[in-house]
């Protein structure tokens, strides 16, 4: 079944609730996203991911949304790259090392690649390279000239501004996930073939939404990263082309990542639902 998003927006952030069906089984995620918490002690992204049985309803798993949410953003930006990004791209960064950032890098490193490592905290971004085995950039420049760029931000102001893309670059734009968040200039996105996870969602919401309301973009502009995968649709057409990849997040893939883990529960000492 595909997804749908039902997002209710506040000032001080926003709660989200995704449902999914497939394999035979239900999700349901419940996520709240608060970009002030850190400064109250407390982490941006909280909520619990809910897992059933499809036939009869009954709550298999109840799975921390931060966990899962980490690995899906860090699986779906890195396989954006590995698709779209050049076959002799040689450098890699991650921007953003909060939960979902970190994430990105330590997946990075599991693939044999050690990521160029930005944050606006010194401290956080020298604590993640040197735990997860990726390299401190020295400056936000360098990181944001490398060949495959994720971007894991907050998205509250651009990090690639007007003709800052470079020819044959690919970013994978994880963090702008709603209204008025952005980390690329609208502009910037006439430069690049366009790739999303899901179209209906993404028209909404992030980097896309911006430049449809702006008349930059077009639904034909738009390329969905399922139907590259597919072979249904092109991805990279040239080595000097510049590929954006814009991610909402699916709850299709919060479910993908559910049924993996309860597939391996009965192997690890986890508490288990009296139902």
């Amino acid at each position: 079944m595909q997804p749908k998003l039902y997002v209710t927006n506040y000032p001080a952030g926003d709660f989200r609730a995704m449902p999914a069906l497939g394999g035979g089984y239900a999700l349901l995620k419940w996520v709240t996203s608060f970009p002030g918490n850190p400064a109250r002690g407390l982490p941006t992204v909280t909520g619990l991911v809910l897992l059933s049985d499809a036939e009869d309803g009954r709550l298999l798993a109840v799975l921390d949304a931060a966990a899962v949410t980490g690995l899906r953003t860090a699986a779906a930006g890195v396989l954006a790259g590995e698709t779209l990004g050049r076959p002799d791209a040689a450098t890699w960064a991650v921007v953003g090392c909060g939960a979902n950032g970190a994430e990105t890098v330590r997946m990075l490193v599991a693939c044999g690649r050690t990521p160029l490592v930005w944050d606006v905290e010194e401290a956080r971004r020298r604590g993640v390279a040197a735990e997860l085995g990726g390299r401190e950039a020295e400056s936000l420049e360098e990181a944001l000239a490398c060949d495959v760029v994720i971007t894991v931000t907050p998205g509250g102001e651009p990090l690639f501004r007007s003709g800052s893309l470079r020819a044959g670059q690919h970013v994978s734009l994880m963090g702008a996930d709603g209204p008025g968040k952005a980390e690329i200039a609208v502009e910037e996105l006439r430069r690049g073939r366009l790739v999303c996870d899901d179209w209906a969602q993404a028209s909404h919401g992030g980097e896309l939404a911006a430049a449809l309301a702006a008349g930059v973009v077009t639904r034909e502009c738009v390329t969905e990263l399922g139907a590259v995968l597919a072979g249904a649709a092109e991805g990279r057409r040239s080595a000097d082309e510049v590929t954006l990849f814009d991610s909402t997040g699916l709850a299709i893939q919060d479910l993908a990542i559910a049924k993996a883990a309860f597939s391996v529960a009965s192997d690890i000492d986890l508490p288990r639902l009296a139902l």
